[in-house]
């Protein structure tokens, strides 16, 4: 089962479209706005879907969303690439972000319970510490291939091999085991919908140890989630040459899949642990981003590991404290906690640059985050032994 888990996460994030399409929407003639909209349209579709996508993995099958969620976004890639317009892009990004909300919380808590079947619930933060390294090198290969695609074919070209990888990636999901029984089939299928998504609420709000993982996904995952779209610009404000900016992309980048390596031999890490290795990164990239220079760019590189790492513990602890039927719709409740998070520094960012504010400066100022939810990790420790 690791060995589809791992060929799924690489093929899911190996879309040869990525580092291009806003080139792509922009030689199609849309203004800032209009870009700025369809991020806008994207983020929005998924917060919606989110939560009841995840209640409907819980009802009715996880591996059904993990390769319906990728025919959509092959039929949204087809479309920016054939009827290039702000229509086609607009309902390709919706599709985008259906299949985003349907496997978000879905393959988490398939990849839990069949391990936890197997008596090996253990290997669940080593298994998706990997995984997302996959994803990380996915990233990276497309990144590679991209520019030679496009010189050699042009967006078309890259929008089949885009469409190609979702083909294989939902070709990928479908052998993935699924041993559970799913409610749905002992019951009506929208009762059951709303059967579970009430249930998986209920029990974060009884369950303290619930609610307080759910909180700290997004508090780790969100802020540098959101940064690392404006890590191109950081780089660039180091007065580096252009053709330069790319390696140091992906000297970040393999910062963050060490972080996803290192997920496995971290995972008995306690709340100490973690608030060490949230304030170890936190200073790093503050260091790193406030110096403004090249060699800084490798303390955000090493701030991006622990993150990463951080981000992989973090829904480890979240599955290891859910006990009811709920697991796919209480993962969605965090994923789109992380979703709203990152809205909100999307904004803050723009609001700081926008004032003159350098890119390093502001860098900086969102690791003051980080310092709070390690302080708050110690400090619900510490709450825990006094009861």
């Amino acid at each position: 089962m690791t060995g589809t888990l791992y060929t799924y996460a690489f093929l899911d994030d190996f879309v040869l479209l990525y580092p291009v399409y806003a080139l792509l929407f922009s030689d199609t003639g849309l203004s800032v706005w209009q870009i700025s909209s369809l991020f806008a349209l994207w983020s929005v579709t998924g917060m919606l879907l989110e939560i009841p996508s995840g209640a409907w993995a819980d009802a009715v099958s996880r591996r059904l969303l993990l390769w319906l969620g990728p025919l959509l976004t092959a039929v949204g890639f087809a479309l920016w690439v054939l009827i290039p317009s702000y229509g086609a892009f607009a309902l390709g990004f919706v599709l985008w972000g259906a299949r985003g909300a349907l496997g978000s919380g879905a393959l988490e808590a398939l990849i839990y319970e069949e391990l936890e079947r197997l008596g090996a619930a253990d290997r669940y933060t080593r298994a998706m510490g990997r995984a997302a390294a996959a994803g990380q090198l996915g990233v990276m290969a497309a990144t590679a291939l991209a520019g030679p695609v496009l010189a050699v074919g042009g967006y078309r070209a890259v929008g089949a091999a885009s469409v190609l990888a979702c083909l294989l990636t939902a070709l990928t999901a479908t052998r993935f085991p699924e041993h559970r029984s799913a409610p749905a089939a002992q019951a009506d299928a929208g009762d059951t919908w709303t059967a579970t998504l009430r249930g998986g609420l209920v029990e974060a709000r009884r369950d303290r140890a619930v609610r307080g993982a759910l909180l700290l996904v997004p508090a780790v995952t969100a802020v540098w989630g959101a940064l690392d779209e404006y890590t191109p610009l950081l780089v660039r404000d180091t007065g580096v040459p252009d053709g330069t900016v790319p390696y140091l992309l992906v000297l970040i980048w393999v910062g963050a899949t060490t972080g996803s390596l290192l997920a496995g031999t971290a995972e008995r890490l306690g709340r100490g642990g973690l608030a060490l290795v949230l304030t170890g990164s936190a200073l790093a990239l503050a260091a790193g981003a406030a110096i403004r220079t090249p060699a800084g760019i490798g303390l955000v590189a090493l701030a991006f590991a622990g993150f990463q790492l951080a981000t992989v513990l973090a829904d480890a602890r979240l599955q290891q404290r859910i006990e009811g039927d709920g697991r796919a719709t209480l993962t969605s409740v965090a994923g789109l906690g992380t979703e709203l998070t990152t809205v909100a520094v999307y904004g803050g960012y723009g609001a700081l640059v926008s004032t003159g504010t350098p890119h390093g400066t502001a860098f900086a100022l969102f690791a003051v985050p980080y310092g709070v939810t390690a302080l708050a990790v110690v400090a619900g420790g510490r709450t825990r032994l006094r009861r």
